[in-house]
């Protein structure tokens, strides 16, 4: 650790060779994590350090990176292992998910490390999903390994063991709040880290999107693919509710991947089996005139400036997401659930 720290100031001085930062992506600008470190390597000065990512999935981004001048290369082996909630259903699936990609990386690990060791001073994994990745790369490298910590996982043994091991082949950890440096050591967690919040995006087209239609009706944007944590679901009985008070005078825009999981609890779940998604949800519900479904949008910033308020229920009551940090940089309140106010404060910003 010591090395790394006087590496970082000596090239900060320009007394030492430019420092070569590798960066792990996990969704390639399909979710928060991945647009946050490309808004954070965007801005970074890059004076006396040189920048590639690997990205797990093509999109937007490697065009985005490219107009930043930054390397992006797309590896889809890059295996991904996400703890999952209670219950042995919830287990099972997110093992049988993870498991093929991750036996299928294994004939990849000693040729990543071996580039690693040639082509980069410290790797920066940019979503604790990527712990086992770590650890395989750990066996060959004794390279500097730093880590966003994003999430906080069900305090499960999965859970407890992703800490453990994290601590055990990561040097240091970046927490996007308090909340999950505090959640990491409960977990048992013991690697040092500072707290870095994540920055907003500078929107380059400050126009509303299109694809909100201009009517009277009060515009609700929600922007986060379906996870159940992530109570987007619960958008949909908040919008029963109001219909039956008389008021569908209310637009639901729900901008991301709304693809149900087969693990998901009840009609979600049955819904999932089938291959269908909450737009689905809400057709069985009658709610339909009340929602708008954009899919994957490259730009959620303008989606936002097309709504009146955002919304995002969470059930893991984490009122601090990228969506949030947009919309509030915006101008646009938020409403979320939790008692964390650094963010959002209680009838000021939502």
């Amino acid at each position: 650790m010591e090395w790394l720290l006087m590496s970082v100031a000596a090239s900060a001085r320009g007394s030492a060779p430019a420092l070569r930062v590798l960066c792990m992506d996990i969704e390639g600008a399909r979710g928060g994590s991945s647009r946050s470190l490309y808004h954070l390597l965007r801005w970074l000065d890059r004076t006396n350090c040189e920048v590639e990512v690997w990205c797990r999935n093509s999109g937007m981004i490697e065009e985005w990176y490219a107009a930043e001048g930054i390397g992006c290369t797309v590896k889809p082996e890059l295996p991904r292992f996400t703890a999952p909630r209670p219950g042995f259903r919830e287990t099972v699936h997110q093992i049988r998910v993870a498991l093929p990609p991750f036996l299928k990386s294994l004939k990849f690990v000693r040729s990543w490390a071996a580039e690693i060791e040639e082509r980069f001073d410290i790797v920066h994994f940019n979503h604790p999903a990527f712990f086992m990745l770590s650890y395989l790369l750990r066996q060959y490298t004794r390279k500097p390994f730093v880590m966003h910590i994003r999430t906080r996982p069900d305090n499960t043994m999965i859970a407890r063991w992703q800490a453990r091991l994290i601590s055990k082949v990561v040097d240091r950890l970046i927490f996007i709040t308090e909340n999950e440096r505090c959640h990491f050591q409960d977990l048992g967690g013991t690697s040092g880290g500072d707290v870095i919040y994540n920055v907003p995006g500078v929107l380059e087209d400050p126009t509303p999107s299109d694809l909100v239609p201009k009517d009277e009706r009060l515009k609700v944007a929600s922007l986060s693919n379906y996870v159940w944590v992530r109570g987007v679901d619960r958008i949909v009985e908040v919008a029963a509710v109001l219909a039956n008070r008389g008021r569908r005078d209310i637009l639901f825009v729900m901008a991301g991947n709304m693809k149900l999981h087969t693990s998901s609890p009840g009609m979600l779940g049955e819904i999932g089996n089938s291959g269908g998604s909450l737009s689905d949800y809400v057709d069985q519900k009658g709610l339909s005139d009340m929602f708008l479904f954009t899919g994957h949008v490259t730009d959620p910033e303008r989606l936002a400036l097309a709504c009146d308020v955002m919304i995002k229920l969470t059930r893991e009551y984490n009122p601090w997401g990228r969506d949030t940090i947009e919309c509030l940089y915006l101008g646009r309140p938020a409403i979320s659930i939790g008692s964390w106010d650094t963010f959002i404060v209680h009838e000021e910003t939502g």
